[in-house]
């Protein structure tokens, strides 16, 4: 049996648009919803005490709740931020920051998100020794080397990003803003207009990568719905689905009914190939020395 659990929303969609999505996951097979801002503090759709009050409501749905916190920390409005998260402790807390990895050591059980750098077993041994029970590796890194990292580490979790656009790099330039020839400060929100992010096509027409603001995405989606036998083999017990603007609960669905009940995992990604995805499916990360962006068949 698989956790799915539904990573943080990595776009800038409306209030509305937000309340809509995790009203359909409050319903769906999930078991952990990781809620907040990861990417860019400009985002101001739902305010804490907005997070906070969809926290309560799924975990009145029995769903467990993590907060996220965000991923490149440049201002000290941010660090405040950051520091009321940790100081209210009702939830657990997903680092994605070193900032944060050195706030929430030692204080309580805490998630190694999945833009904190841990590639190794004596890396991965250090964070758990701080505090962190759960590792969300980074999406370069292939199975082999997740089972690798963690086989000498005790009692942590690991939990592979199975399916979604990948977060590949962050700056402080805004990719979204200068595309609309507009200054970061004075973006209007722009990334409102692009709920998958903003493809970014070469000049043959394939999909290479998207814009999200500050954060540069694979312009695939990554797909392991059809490596329920690897993921196992790799120690992966938790599995994390990134949010689309489209179809979510369908592809909630799918995985829950392949990982966990026996569903042909061919016919269910017929079916995802299907969907109004933002991109072309991918897994090559997941595979040994193979490139992010390809798809590799069993």
């Amino acid at each position: 049996m698989f956790e799915l659990s539904v990573g943080p929303v990595q776009y800038y969609w409306s209030r509305d648009t937000l309340t809509h999505f995790y009203a359909e996951v409050a319903d769906s097979p999930a078991t952990t919803v990781c809620l907040g801002e990861v990417v860019c503090s400009r985002r101001h759709a739902l305010k804490p005490e907005d997070w906070l009050d969809l926290a309560k409501d799924l975990r009145a749905a029995g769903k467990e709740v993590v907060i996220g916190t965000q991923a490149l920390i440049e201002t000290e409005a941010e660090l405040r931020a950051l520091r009321k998260w940790v100081e209210h402790g009702e939830y657990m807390l997903e680092a994605n920051d070193a900032g944060a990895v050195r706030l929430l050591a030692g204080r309580a059980p805490w998630v190694i998100g999945l833009h904190v750098n841990v590639y190794s077993a004596p890396t991965l041994a250090e964070y758990v020794a701080m505090g962190a029970v759960r590792w969300v590796p980074p999406v370069e890194l292939s199975l082999d080397g997740m089972a690798q990292a963690a086989k000498d580490v005790a009692g942590v979790q690991v939990e592979a990003f199975a399916f979604g656009r990948m977060p590949l790099a962050l700056s402080a330039r805004c990719f979204t803003a200068r595309h609309h020839r507009l200054q970061k400060d004075s973006c209007e929100f722009r990334c409102l207009d692009d709920p998958d992010g903003l493809a970014l096509r070469t000049r043959e027409g394939q999909d290479f990568l998207a814009l999200n603001g500050i954060q540069t995405q694979s312009g695939s989606v990554q797909c392991l719905l059809g490596m329920r036998s690897a993921l196992q083999a790799a120690g992966v017990t938790r599995l994390r689905l990134s949010p689309t603007a489209r179809d979510f609960a369908e592809v909630l669905r799918l995985f829950d009914q392949v990982m966990n009940r026996d569903a042909d995992a061919e016919a269910a990604l017929q079916q995802v190939q299907g969907l109004a995805l933002p991109g072309p499916l991918s897994n090559g990360y997941a595979q040994p020395q193979r490139a992010g962006m390809l798809w590799v068949t069993s």
